[in-house]
């Protein structure tokens, strides 16, 4: 767990950046291209390339495009369709998409840890509610189909060195896992990008540069080798952890308007869904048995 609680406090300080710095400045396609191409050059020189499984490598291949292909693809179009406070409120539902595909791929039902991840998104809407109007159902089919790509993206990595565990460190074949995320990101770029929103200032690279050796080169990392050390329930909670996260963080250094007692409301009920989900799960392990 100190690993996914670590990257939720990088992911939400990069949410500060993004919406300080680059919405709305820099071509989004090419900011996505950037930060993987960046965590790509920082794990291919230790990259194995011979004497993996093969499935292990298409496995990884898949995953970092699911999460950083298909997930940012319709991540980015959702806001032509929705105010940032719908995107906010709809991509509450990840927890949901993250047990319920975690247990098809353990051919098993959990109840538990889907209460569970049902009470963080309660907590998550908690702290993000804001009223909806207007034709928003294009972008929130759009938002699902991202969060159920990120999820599956990261259940899929979960189950994958699960099933065949590594004589060797994680980081010798992470390498994979970028390279996958290149292959829709690049054609990405090239095809919807526009050369004219290009970084133009010292402050915009340098946060390009700290979102991919961070944010995403070991964020993803530590994310990944955390998700391998806690069980399907609290690997979907924790993916609600950034929202009061991030909040607090952009508070904090930005001294933005925040309402505090909703995200120390919201906050308190993802704790409980932690709660939740390890008593749970110690009776469904002695119902099993």
């Amino acid at each position: 767990m100190p690993y996914l609680i670590t990257v939720n406090l990088l992911w939400a300080f990069s949410f500060s950046l993004i919406g300080e710095y680059l919405a709305g400045r820099v071509d989004s396609d090419f900011a996505v291209l950037v930060r993987v191409a960046i965590a790509a050059l920082v794990f291919i020189p230790f990259t194995r390339w011979r004497g993996l499984p093969g499935r292990l490598v298409a496995g990884l291949w898949l995953a970092g495009a699911l999460q950083f292909g298909v997930t940012y693809l319709c991540l980015y179009r959702s806001f032509t369709v929705l105010t940032v406070p719908e995107v906010l409120l709809f991509t509450v539902l990840t927890p949901i998409y993250v047990t319920m595909l975690d247990d098809a791929l353990a051919r098993r039902f959990n109840p538990w840890a889907l209460v569970a991840a049902l009470v963080a998104v309660g907590g998550g809407v908690v702290i993000r509610f804001q009223l909806v109007a207007g034709e928003y159902l294009a972008g929130f089919l759009l938002l699902q189909l991202a969060n159920a790509t990120f999820a599956a993206g990261q259940v899929l990595c979960r189950h994958l060195l699960a099933r065949y565990p590594l004589q060797f460190p994680l980081s010798r074949c992470f390498g994979h896992f970028f390279l996958g995320a290149l292959v829709l990101a690049l054609p990405s770029f090239l095809i919807f990008g526009n050369p004219a929103r290009l970084p133009t200032t010292a402050v915009q690279w340098g946060v390009l540069l700290w979102m991919g050796l961070f944010a995403t080169a070991l964020g993803m990392f530590w994310w990944v080798k955390g998700s391998t050390r806690v069980d399907g329930g609290t690997l979907a909670v924790m993916n609600e952890l950034h929202v009061p996260l991030g909040l607090v963080v952009n508070l904090l250094i930005w001294n933005r308007d925040a309402d505090l007692q909703r995200i120390a409301l919201g906050g308190s009920v993802i704790l409980v869904s932690l709660w939740l989900n390890r008593w749970g799960r110690g009776r469904f392990a002695a119902a099993a048995a």
